[in-house]
């Protein structure tokens, strides 16, 4: 093969192998959102029993902090990501948090993720950020965000607190959700109905022991189900961005393809016509 042909049959086999390497991630990115996805079913089961369970302390007239106060000064923690690749996802959320922002008159930032970090550190300089997550489990995480905003709420420095992060409604539709997590008083709107047992263990315990308890767990609860719904959008994300990644590899690929078979053909052509015209001259 001429120089021109072997520099077109060198690029196609660079693209081939990272086409190869990129369906590989996608495969992968397609896996854990499957399995997350199953994951959250489950989980969702076991939340949907603890908030009955949560409900007990609405037979005590004891008063705490992470479930009723007057502070009105709101945490807003925006969940994004540690890595990119993810296509708009991340925009999406730093756009929903900053409207947020905007909406609640007094407002203190809270961010997760190193992409949310990048775009939001000017927004309120010394805003706390949780960064350099990848290596730490979601609980993990879950448990140390969970720390920061009781300790924040206990001393009175807050009040409430609202989570902003990416919702996934289904593989193909990712969009920013916010939701409510403290004061917990939303889970009292509705008496969950127990036996006379379960009432005198309440009567018969310090009530604020009981609601710090409770609160704690459930913190972790939501805070683990939010971290894992991100989870599942940021695999989506990741899958859809990786297959936009392969289709336009594809056509490239075939452009290149074409190019080799034409600059092949030009070769053979040329080698022809040299032979051609050495024999002629021979004849001579």
């Amino acid at each position: 093969m001429g120089g021109k042909a072997n520099k077109i049959k060198s690029d196609l086999d660079d693209i081939t192998e990272l086409l190869e390497i990129i369906q590989v991630l996608k495969d992968v990115a397609d896996t854990k959102f499957h399995e997350l996805a199953n994951r959250k079913d489950r989980f969702a089961r076991f939340g949907e029993s603890f908030v009955e369970f949560f409900r007990m302390i609405s037979l005590s007239t004891v008063r705490h902090p992470l479930v009723s106060n007057d502070n009105p000064k709101t945490g807003l923690v925006a969940i994004t990501s540690e890595a990119g690749f993810m296509g708009d996802l991340n925009a999406k959320v730093i756009r929903h948090t900053l409207a947020e922002f905007e909406r609640i008159p007094d407002c203190q930032l809270i961010v997760v993720g190193r992409k949310g970090v990048e775009k939001l550190r000017n927004v309120q300089p010394g805003m706390k950020t949780f960064v350099n997550l990848e290596e730490k489990g979601l609980y993990e995480i879950a448990i140390q965000i969970k720390d920061y905003l009781i300790d924040e709420v206990i001393n009175d420095r807050l009040g409430k607190v609202a989570v902003v992060y990416p919702w996934s409604k289904n593989f193909n539709l990712q969009k920013p959700r916010t939701v409510h997590l403290l004061p917990c008083d939303e889970l009292l709107t509705k008496q969950a109905e127990f036996v006379d047992s379960i009432e005198r263990v309440i009567e018969e315990s310090d009530p604020v022991d009981i609601i710090g308890y409770l609160a704690d767990m459930w913190m972790v609860c939501r805070l683990y189900e939010i971290l894992h719904d991100t989870s599942i959008s940021e695999a989506a994300a990741q899958s859809q961005q990786l297959e936009a990644s392969v289709q336009r590899m594809k056509k490239d690929k075939k452009g290149i393809a074409a190019a080799f078979t034409k600059a092949r053909k030009g070769d053979i052509d040329k080698g022809m016509r040299e032979v051609f015209t050495s024999r002629m001259m021979t004849r001579r």
